[in-house]
């Protein structure tokens, strides 16, 4: 990349005295509320005398946060509609153990209980990222992580286990050879939850106010058959082979037809209660409370207008229903609104309803139904009536398996190994290779083997995702700088621009434009802040003894790049250096600086307090240039110096709820965060980590309807925690009911918060959850990824490997076994030096803020993240890409095709079906699903395939993933104008190879 003389700069940085949308949106990134997601009322219901029948505490939700917004009243972005904790991020033992050669533990922790712990090397979603994946099985409940992997580093079972806080055994664990653990570990991850869902609903006319009433409504109305037609197709019960949900499909006790659909691969039976039977001498209608009154949710349809008496959950005599979604339709508009009950044990779960909850395009309400009925759901399970109940159950499972495998570790046989926990896990001898072959054939044959009946059976999301055709999420990307050959050390957005430090000196970078050099590279920022409405340029410079901070003006830097003069070196800085900073190795800012800017350096174990007072009259003026000090240093005061016990690892700054002597210091040293008032130096205790070893991440400033709390990130916890109550006062030391916690996958290096998400960045993927509940919503497979900036816009820099031929397959690439794993079939494919005719590239990325925190979505034009369900056919002699609404292959079908497959490897067939025709097959599959005269299941509008990637699939295994520009251009060349994408979601687990 050449470096630009600054030719034309008089015009590229006119933009740089404006306030970005990014800068406004700052302020909002750390901000949440959860008022959202609806607040808790004591509902009471009585009869028609009045007097008092039931009451109940529920959360109720009805769309009215009471804040602006610029969103129009009624409309909602689908963009923000997410399955939380899909199943496809959650299932890891069906999607990346079963069926592969991986290594299994049994042991008893100090307490006596007995765990399992599973390992597994596996590709990170083919993208040549090998990583271990391991899961913990305890009573409870599974804890999942990912590790690296090193060619040159083994991984012992002890280091697994400490790192998921497992470090003291009443026995070691012992390896389990036998392959039939493997169904009794599937049973254990199936104890999660169920992949199909069954929801009640219940007709209701106007001026019910009881269930017997409504459960006595023989027919409903016209517009309520319109809201079953929406939900689902309706089907004939008897002979039914799909997901029945509790209904009878032999004799038809349960009525004869009902309401069905596939949502996003789950199955969802509807238990309607005009179609269950109906008994004229029963007023309570047991039969249809039975089923409906056994339902976690259930969907209320009320008729009558809004000022009619209004449904509430204490109608209903039910100890297990805990979501209630009340519907109601408006024939003069054509819409439906909305309104969600949740028992008030049930944790925050998404989406949130718009504001006001009133939907008039029909499939986006029902859409955002199901997502919110399906994580209704499963967060009710997490209620204590549940969770205890899982609880049991999987120490029960857990033991009795244990019981059983403990006879075979006695006596020493070839079930179980007995090596020490802390031996690694190596390849197999070379005098043992041939048995340990043959064993792992076995071993991957029977997993193969239940995978496919698993699968078949449905108990498990359907083997092809269903996802939306060019779908825009929130977090993707945009490409903003195309082969970046600089090592960047750190960088901080300006206007539409990114100042970026690097190897090659201070460079600012334009979308589509040549660098600009700043700084030349004596000076070597390791951290900066760009703040454009205090017109002020702030960075840490050099390492060690010789560390100082130095502080710009924007505006003078401006002028230096306007006007051509000289690039500035380390030594015309000497005027730009903070008094008292030398040799410091961290500072932080406060993120709301209203009043003043308030700025504080760590020396080793000493904070500096430097504030600067806000000047209402320093904007960027000609005025207020002229009157402004020579020196930006002059506008900096000294206030005071607090002495720590250890150097600080991670500080941040918390505003107070006065922010008059109440302001807070959060530094992390040791196993603690602790909050130190800037005004007196008190310190208190804040938070201790109660593991050996702590890998401090973040400790980040949110504000919770304007009081302050903090996000507190180490190892792989993300914990929040309030600093004030919301009276105010001296902090709070001792845990409240306001806080909670959850786990990465991964332990990530950085934490951006941008509410309702918070983003955890690896080295090689974006892991991305909801702030108030910690619920994961997607991860993303990002090569080679560094964070780059995110204090406004989120910049990374990722690098991906671009053929030099466009005739290149994965298959040209070699792989190496992973640890006991010498079968050619079962290898990961692992990253490798670049072959002959590849070019390394290495680009820069943007996620708007805009795009996160709710306004405007933005079309990306480039983005590395690869999400893990979908991968990019390569295929240039594709010429049309047919689109079709359709659902995946129904348990009838999936068993025709495995009872072929069958014939065909064990040579029953005369002749085996060749490829094309096959996928033929598979095409006139779909196209009957998609055809309404053929009685179909309809799914979801955002449910496509594209049927023609069917053909030939087994040759495109493994697709190409480049995000260069050049081979998306040609890929958008060669698709039809009308598709710019040619996608097919896939799951990596649902491609079965019989041995």
């Amino acid at each position: 990349m050449e470096l630009s003389s600054a030719e034309g700069a008089s015009t590229r940085f006119l933009g740089l005295t404006q306030r970005s949308v990014s800068e406004d949106l700052g302020c909002r990134r750390g901000e949440f509320s959860r008022k959202h997601y609806g607040s808790v009322e004591l509902l009471i219901s009585s009869d028609a005398d009045g007097a008092i029948q039931r009451a109940g505490r529920f959360r109720v939700e009805n769309g009215s946060s009471g804040e602006n917004t610029d969103y129009a009243p009624g409309t909602w972005h689908r963009t923000d509609v997410h399955l939380e904790n899909p199943e496809y991020h959650t299932r890891w033992y069906f999607k990346y153990f079963l069926g592969k050669v991986h290594q299994n533990y049994i042991g008893t922790d100090a307490e006596k209980n007995p765990f399992f712990l599973s390992v597994v090397l596996s590709d990170q979603n083919n993208q040549r990222i090998p990583q271990y994946h391991s899961i913990l099985w305890r009573k409870t409940g599974t804890q999942k992580i990912c590790l690296p992997y090193s060619p040159t580093k083994t991984l012992s079972v002890k280091s697994i286990l400490s790192a998921m806080s497992l470090d003291k055994f009443e026995k070691s664990p012992r390896e389990i050879f036998h392959p039939e653990i493997q169904k009794d570990l599937l049973v254990l991850e199936e104890q999660e939850g169920s992949v199909n869902f069954k929801f009640g609903v219940l007709y209701a006319k106007d001026g019910q106010l009881t269930d017997d009433e409504m459960f006595s409504n023989e027919t409903g109305s016209e517009s309520f058959q319109r809201f079953l037609h929406l939900l689902g197709d309706t089907i004939t019960l008897k002979g039914w082979s799909g997901y029945r949900g509790g209904l009878d499909t032999k004799n038809d006790t349960t009525g004869t037809c009902s309401i069905y659909t596939v949502f996003q691969g789950h199955e969802i039976m509807f238990h309607v209660s005009t179609m269950l039977p109906y008994s004229r001498e029963n007023k309570q209608q047991v039969e249809r409370k039975r089923h409906i009154g056994n339902d976690i949710v259930t969907i209320i349809f009320q008729e009558g207008e809004e000022s009619s008496p209004a449904f509430k959950p204490s109608m209903i005599r039910s100890h297990f229903t805990h979501i209630f979604a009340l519907v109601r339709y408006n024939k003069q508009n054509d819409s439906y609104r909305l309104k969600i009950f949740s028992e008030e044990s049930v944790p925050l779960f998404g989406p949130p309803l718009p504001s006001p909850p009133v939907f008039t395009n029909h499939q986006e309400f029902r859409d955002f139904v199901l997502v919110k009925l399906i994580n209704g759901e499963k967060a009710t399970l997490e209620t204590p009536t549940f969770s205890q109940k899982r609880q049991r159950t999987l120490d029960m499972l857990i033991r009795s398996l244990y019981q059983d495998m403990m006879p075979d570790l006695h006596k020493g046989n070839n079930m179980l190994n007995r090596r020490s926990f802390s031996d690694v896990l190596p390849e197999s001898p070379k005098s043992t290779r041939k048995k340990e072959e043959a064993r792992q054939a076995e071993f991957v044959r029977l997993g193969q083997a239940l995978k496919l009946k698993t699968t078949v059976k449905g108990d498990t999301t359907a083997n092809l995702a269903t996802t939306s055709f060019c779908k825009k999420e929130p977090w993707e990307s945009q490409s903003f700088c195309s082969n970046f050959p600089h090592e960047v050390v750190c960088a901080d957005s300006w206007g539409q621009s990114l100042l970026v430090s690097t190897d090659a000196g201070i460079l600012l970078i334009d979308d589509g434009q040549p660098s600009v050099q700043v700084f030349d590279k004596t000076l070597q920022i390791k951290q900066m802040n760009v703040l454009e409405a205090l017109d002020l340029l702030i960075a840490r410079t050099d390492k060690g003894k010789d560390s100082r901070i130095l502080v710009f003006r924007l505006s003078d830097v401006q002028k230096d790049l306007e006007t051509k003069k000289i690039i500035r070196s380390k030594y015309d800085c000497r005027e730009n250096k903070l008094e008292r900073t030398k040799g410091c190795h961290l500072y932080a800012i406060n993120t709301h600086h209203g009043s003043e800017l308030r700025i504080v350096v760590a020396i080793r174990n000493k904070l500096l307090l430097v504030t600067k007072k806000y000047n209402s009259h320093n904007t960027l003026t000609s005025t207020s240039l002229l009157s402004s000090p020579e020196s930006p240093v002059e506008e900096f005061q000294y206030i005071r110096e607090i002495c720590l016990s250890d150097p600080p690892v991670v500080m941040t700054l918390v505003d107070g709820p006065t922010g008059d002597s109440d302001n807070m210091i959060c530094v992390a040293y040791r196993h603690q965060f602790d909050l130190v008032n800037e005004s007196t130096g008190e310190s208190y205790r804040f938070h201790h980590v109660e593991t050996n070893r702590v890998n401090f991440v973040a400790a980040i400033d949110v504000y919770e309807d304007g009081e302050a709390g903090l996000l507190l990130c180490y190892n792989y916890v993300c914990q929040y925690r309030k600093v004030f109550p919301f009276s105010g006062g001296s902090p709070l030391v001792q845990p409240s009911a306001y806080d909670f916690h959850f786990s990465w996958n991964q332990v990530p290096y950085a934490v951006v918060c941008a509410f309702p998400y918070v983003l955890a960045f690896t080295t090689d993927s974006i892991e991305i959850r909801l702030v108030v509940n910690g619920n994961l919503v997607h991860t993303a497979v990002v090569p080679e990824l560094q964070l780059v900036a995110s204090r406004s816009d989120i910049y990374f820099k990722a690098t991906a490997a671009v053929s030099g031929s466009s005739d290149s397959s994965s298959k040209e690439m070699s792989s190496k076994s992973s640890p006991q794993t010498p079968t050619a079939y079962e290898k990961p494919e692992l990253p490798l030096p670049s072959l002959e005719g590849e070019i390394p590239c290495k680009n820069l990325y943007k996620i708007p803020l805009s795009n996160l925190v709710g306004r405007s979505i933005e079309r990306p034009l480039k983005s590395p993240l690869v999400p893990k369900v979908i991968a990019t056919t390569t295929s240039s002699s594709i010429t049309s890409l047919p689109v079709m609404q359709s659902r995946s292959l129904s348990r009838m079908e999936i068993k025709e095709i495995a009872s072929r497959t069958r014939k065909e490897l064990l040579g029953l067939l005369d002749e085996p079906i060749p490829k094309t025709e096959s996928a033929q097959k598979l095409k006139t599959v779909f196209r009957r699903q998609s055809d309404p005269k053929q009685g179909a299941i309809r799914s979801s509008s955002s449910d496509r395939i594209i049927s023609s990637s069917f053909e030939g699939y087994s040759e495109r295994r493994h697709l190409s993933t480049s995000s260069d520009p050049d081979t998306l251009a040609n890929r958008e060349e060669s698709s039809p104008p009308n598709y710019p994408f040619q996608l097919i979601s896939l799951y990596d687990e649902d491609i079965i190879d019989l041995k």
